[in-house]
């Protein structure tokens, strides 16, 4: 499984890609809006440091003017995906954008149907949303598994991208099922390392070491 993180601070991403963790960046309006940098300037910043595919969000919902912006975006670099929504428009835009050889990331999926659409219409990813499906007491892992199930029968290239993930459990749910891709918050993939006895075990380890005056350096 592939990670991408969910934001458009530098600093975070920074930290995380020097793990060697960091397989992509997401970003919308709201995560731009709340780094408070210019979309084209942080884009940029984060398509420097990142190899992979940095997706930038058009803000536009009419085709002609999608495909207007997300040409615009696509020339802040050469790892820059395309961030479309899933309307009528949204796919329009897609078709166009990715026949010309664009990176496209369709979000903001809720349904199998929209995602089988998404990918006849040629997206490189599709983004459905998990935690907004748990808000409204729907099951966000099942249309991962209804995603997987359908890419599978037929053969479609498109990447799943599990998005809008809040918890460590979102993730190993979206692994196990057989999603491609993860995108989450930096705290959220901090956490995936947690477990209280990995403190208790290293806590024990410790007080021994220092009993035995065991030294390494």
């Amino acid at each position: 499984m592939k990670f991408f993180v969910d934001t458009a601070e530098i600093d975070a991403i920074a930290e995380l890609n020097e793990l060697g963790i960091v397989d992509g960046v997401t970003t919308n309006p709201s995560l731009i809006k709340k780094s408070g940098r210019d979309i084209l300037e942080v884009t940029k910043e984060i398509a420097d440091l990142v190899d992979g595919p940095v997706s930038a969000e058009v803000v536009a919902t009419e085709a002609g003017a999608m495909i207007a912006e997300g040409r615009k975006l696509a020339t802040i670099a050469e790892n820059i995906a395309i961030k479309l929504p899933l309307t009528w428009d949204g796919l329009k835009a897609c078709k166009a954008l990715s026949a010309e050889g664009h990176m496209i990331n369709v979000t903001l999926c809720f349904s199998a149907n929209q995602a089988l659409l998404a990918a006849k219409a040629g997206a490189t990813f599709i983004s459905p949303f998990i935690g907004r499906l748990d808000d409204i007491n729907l099951d966000g892992m099942q249309l991962i598994a209804d995603i997987r199930q359908i890419y599978d029968n037929y053969g479609f290239e498109t990447e799943i991208l599990a998005a809008s993930i809040r918890t460590v459990n979102h993730v190993t749910e979206a692994a196990r099922i057989g999603a491609d891709i993860m995108t989450a918050p930096p705290e959220v993939i901090r956490k995936l390392a947690q477990h209280p006895l990995t403190d208790k075990g290293l806590e024990q380890f410790l007080k021994d070491a220092e009993a035995a005056g065991i030294k390494i350096v």
